[in-house]
């Protein structure tokens, strides 16, 4: 699926920093970063809802640890 990316002149000229620096389109800089992202997030949100099923159960502990 095509779409458009809009970005201002500085953003633009990073990105094709960038590209020029690792020797690749401005497009695989984008693609490459969009998909850092959501693995990132993804991951972020799966430990978020395992720490909040699992940090009740141990809340005295951890209080305790603090101490």
């Amino acid at each position: 699926m095509a779409m458009t990316l809009r970005l201002d002149d500085e953003q633009t000229n990073a990105l094709r920093v960038r590209a020029e620096h690792e020797g690749t389109s401005m497009q695989a800089v984008a693609v490459k970063a969009i998909e850092e992202y959501i693995e990132r997030h993804s991951k972020r949100e799966l430990i978020d809802r395992a720490l909040d099923r699992v940090l009740p159960t141990y809340s005295e502990a951890i209080r305790r640890l603090g101490e």
